[in-house]
């Protein structure tokens, strides 16, 4: 059996050596390493893929999720509701511009922001919802948007680990992650579903005048070079990144296809036992990318199956350890732990396995064995 990994970079590298191995190598012979041909080529492929208007590459993506609240106009003390059970990067921006996070609760069943938890702290100063499509589940976005609509708020999509995932509206409308709504933020860290060999990311917009103004803002905030008409910062996708990408985009669908056999594969095995809470696809099998496999375990302890996993050579992971109302930096009287009940399980209960690509039915058995039989003594 080949060796287990939470992420098998080098065995998708390995099939695709050649041609991304002549992508950067363009790359170094044309010498246009920054906002060269590459990276405006991917910007074009990128809005085709998503059917949104405008793609505006970045260097990362906390840039990404940052510049995008910078081009809304937000100011200091605006408060943003987002989920307390995600990445620190999403609060940390929030942050870092001097707004208000404003954290809520999560589905027990997605792990995704609760719509009734944001309705009940939205205040006049509320101005935008930022929901995390956490593992590769799309979140509500209907009932969001309809919520945000109602407030008059902006709806900032934190699609990092659901590029490529679609959602399904009540009349049977599909839309692609990141394209719902005003305005959107990816990452293309290696171990994303599209990732690449560095760090990189992008933003999403429908809106021809944010677009516009976003360009500014990754660029100094220059649109003409040395006149500033923005606050901007230096935020932008280098060419050999771009290449690469180019290379995986048009694989994309196929490695989100990959990913979803294996997860139905894990929870097949996994199929109604009472220890074992299998992640829960909402609606069709695209909307879920499977950024992460992500188990609850009940009546059982989770960090001794953790150590026994990693004991027989099984890497696994607990994604998030400590909710974000409980970090130090983002601690705040205003919280009451009875209102994050579901996060606060959800950290005691979570588990994520290896999930990539390169999963083969051999270490998915090992990996499903090796937990039914721990749970079993």
């Amino acid at each position: 059996m080949k060796k287990l990994q939470m992420v098998d970079l080098k065995g998708q590298y390995d099939k695709i050596k050649d041609t991304v191995n002549a992508s950067i190598q363009e790359v170094l012979d044309n010498t246009a390493y920054v906002n060269g041909p590459e990276v405006h080529k991917f910007q074009k492929n990128l809005e085709e893929y998503l059917g949104v208007k405008h793609v505006i590459p970045c260097a990362n993506g906390t840039d990404a999720l940052q510049i995008a609240m910078m081009g809304l106009d937000l100011k200091p003390g605006d408060e943003v509701i987002t989920a307390d059970f995600t990445f620190a990067a999403t609060v940390e921006v929030i942050a870092l511009l001097q707004l208000t996070p404003v954290l809520v609760d999560v589905e027990p069943d997605t792990f995704n922001i609760s719509v009734e938890a944001i309705r009940n702290v939205i205040t006049p100063k509320t101005k935008a919802i930022v929901p995390v499509h956490l593992f590769g589940q799309v979140a509500d976005m209907e009932d969001i948007m309809a919520l945000a609509e109602e407030h008059n708020l902006y709806v900032i999509e934190d699609n990092a680990q659901a590029i490529g995932a679609s959602y399904t509206f009540a009349d049977g409308t599909k839309k692609k992650a990141g394209g719902i709504g005003h305005v959107a933020s990816t990452s293309f860290f290696p171990s994303k579903n599209l990732g690449c060999y560095g760090d990189g990311g992008a933003i999403f917009t429908n809106d021809d005048e944010l677009a516009y103004k976003l360009r500014g803002i990754v660029n100094h905030g220059m649109y003409e070079r040395y006149h500033h008409d923005v606050v901007g910062v230096n935020s932008r996708l280098d060419s050999v990144q771009a290449a690469v990408l180019n290379t995986k985009l048009p694989l994309l669908d196929e490695y989100n296809k990959a990913r979803l056999a294996a997860a139905h594969k894990y929870s097949a095995a996994f199929a109604g036992h009472a220890d074992i809470v299998t992640p829960l696809i909402k609606g069709t099998d695209d909307s879920h990318a499977f950024h992460q496999y992500t188990l609850r375990i009940l009546n059982a302890d989770r960090n001794a199956l953790m150590k026994h996993l990693q004991d027989k050579g099984i890497p696994c992971a607990i994604y998030y350890p400590i909710p974000l109302h409980s970090q130090k930096a983002y601690a705040d009287a205003k919280y009451n732990e009875d209102d994050f009940v579901v996060t606060n399980q959800m950290v005691k209960e979570v588990l994520s396995l290896p999930m990539h690509t390169e999963l083969d039915d051999e270490q998915i058995k090992f990996i499903t064995d090796t937990i039914l039989e721990f749970l079993s003594v």
